[in-house]
């Protein structure tokens, strides 16, 4: 018999016990951008340190000038792997609270199908559920086999919801402490309920806000239309001037770093199915809008883009005011991919727009943010195991996606700890997550459980 199916049987015989456990988190109103709740943040901290040390982990609670950390190590055998893995144990706000059809902190087990159940309530899958999965397989593993198969290190986060204030100077100061062979990150999800997925690149961030100035206060549009420099016209026609006609960015440098996609992962990726009518049809569209002849999904997970978030400038309120602004805005943001730079890209944004000025005006810039994309080896030894394991549990093969959005603690881990991570959870794309009626499939946490059993056992050996 392996070392593996006992744990496994352990977890199936254990699974009421476990959702009690979950449930007993749930119920704490771990809110962390709300500072009425700071209380109850460190409850969730406390009671997370309470059930790791019932494991054998030696757990404590970090404090921070914020919602404190949740440290915790287990020692494995001599010679194995040392894992860190991450979650989050604060949630979102509950508002509107009369959208909910149940109270948000009282977790229950709700069947929306003739044999499909759900668990309800505020980070039942965003990330209490998800952290859980991960706890329960070393709980089982310590159970069946007096220990556990390799070293592990738990990070648990308080303040994920609220920006992760703390979370930088935490790893810088106790980088020495954290640092692992590499990382394990479980808020994620998968492709349907039948299908796990591993993520392996996550898209990077640039954020710029520009202010073209002109004359020196707002301009009757009679009087001085036609003279005077309109900055809202140049403004339009500078953000109008980033894509040609093909959907590409024009900025000279724009595409340095930028990779193309393996042609077996965009076959991988062609093979879910999913079409630009499926993608576009639930918000109302149905063309892509990115470089021309690319799928929806290369377009957001593998193409870097520019895309307008805001634009202000003269009168905008009720009625008609007929005048040439003295000054135009605009929020730009970049989403990054392979080895783009961050620095380059805002560098080479910035001459761009000032090539394009008239004389007599000038423009503001304001930084919003910089990091880097992140992108997994395709060939990586922990990938390619991680993958048959969860592909040996779930009815259908796990797949290898990537996302559009950024996961920053991914690039810190990188950055403060020379770490790459393995970006595995159980979420589905209806789970509700920040918004009202959150839930998490019973299927999601009984079979994250003995997902991540398997993929200890495989890194493992």
């Amino acid at each position: 018999m392996s070392v593996l199916s006992p744990v496994l049987d352990r977890l199936d015989q254990s699974l009421d016990k476990s959702l009690e456990r979950l449930f007993d988190l749930l119920r704490v109103k771990s809110i962390s951008t709300d500072p009425a709740y700071a209380a109850e943040c460190r409850k969730g901290a406390e009671w997370l340190v309470a059930d790791l040390k019932t494991i054998g982990f030696e757990a404590s609670v970090r404090d921070t000038p914020g919602h404190p950390m949740v440290v915790a190590h287990h020692d494995g055998p001599a010679g194995s792997p040392h894992v860190l893995f991450y979650g989050h144990y604060d949630v979102q706000p509950v508002d509107p609270i009369e959208l909910w059809e149940s109270d948000p902190f009282a977790p229950a087990i709700k069947e929306v199908g003739p044999g499909h159940k759900v668990i309800t309530g505020r980070g039942s899958a965003d990330d209490k559920g998800q952290l859980m999965t991960f706890v329960e397989a070393c709980r089982a593993w310590k159970a069946v086999h007096g220990g556990l198969p390799c070293k592990i290190t738990l990070l648990f986060e308080g303040e994920e919801e609220s920006g992760s204030p703390s979370l930088k100077p935490f790893l810088e100061a106790n980088a020495a402490e954290l640092k692992a062979d590499f990382a394990l990150v479980c808020d994620t999800g998968m492709w349907d309920r039948d299908t796990p997925a591993i993520s392996t690149a996550l898209r990077g961030l640039v954020g710029e806000e520009i202010t073209i100035h002109a004359a020196d206060r707002d301009l009757h549009s009679g009087e001085f239309g036609g003279a005077a420099a309109n900055p809202i016209r140049i403004l339009a026609r500078i953000l109008a001037d980033i894509h040609d006609k093909t959907g590409r960015v024009t900025i000279p440098g724009f595409y340095d770093g930028v990779e193309e996609t393996p042609s077996q992962v965009l076959k991988s990726w062609e093979s879910l199915g999913e079409t630009a009518d499926d993608f576009l049809g639930p918000i109302g569209l149905s063309v892509p809008a990115g470089e021309k002849g690319r799928s929806v999904l290369e377009l957001v997970w593998a193409r870097p883009t520019a895309e307008f978030n805001g634009i202000t400038g003269g009168y905008t309120g009720k009625g008609f005011k007929t005048v040439i602004a003295a000054q135009a805005s605009a929020k730009v943001s970049f989403r990054l991919v392979h080895k783009q730079n961050p620095d380059k890209i805002r560098a080479a944004f910035r001459k761009f727009v000032e090539e394009r000025l008239p004389a007599d005006c000038s423009v503001e810039f304001h930084k919003h943010g910089g990091s880097p994309a992140i992108q997994l080896s395709y060939d990586s030894l922990f990938l390619t195991k991680a993958k048959q394991a969860l592909s040996d549990e779930w009815p259908k093969p796990a797949v290898m996606i990537a996302m559009g959005g950024s996961i920053p603690i991914v690039g810190d881990f990188q950055t403060y700890l020379g770490m790459e991570s393995l970006l595995v959870g159980f979420g589905l794309s209806d789970d509700r997550i920040h918004s009202p009626n959150e839930k998490y499939e019973l299927s999601s946490f009984h079979k994250g459980q003995r997902s991540w059993a398997r993929i200890l056992d495989a890194l493992t050996r």
